[in-house]
């Protein structure tokens, strides 16, 4: 915490309030993201722009549930094992 100065040049620590610890929500399942993933494992093939979002989901920790990450990641291997395509 800073300590500020103020006009008559006297020290003073702001107040601030503690931080509450509290259990966090459980987290809900974004639809878009569920059908994205279902339809990208039936057609089998992912294009690039689902795939830019998917990557940017992850990575900007977008509100999902483990569930979804795992499916996610599961798209992310088979992209590297060759059992999803990326196309345009």
């Amino acid at each position: 915490m800073i300590n500020k100065v103020d006009q008559q040049g006297k020290l003073y620590k702001p107040n601030r309030k503690p931080l509450l610890m509290t259990k966090a929500a459980p987290r809900k399942s974004n639809l878009a993201v569920k059908q994205m993933i279902e339809q990208i494992f039936s057609a089998k093939q992912i294009s690039r722009q689902d795939h830019l979002k998917l990557i940017s989901a992850v990575l900007s920790d977008y509100d999902l549930t483990d569930e979804d990450r795992r499916q996610i990641n599961r798209i992310f291997d088979y992209i590297q094992a060759g059992r999803l395509k990326i196309v345009d």
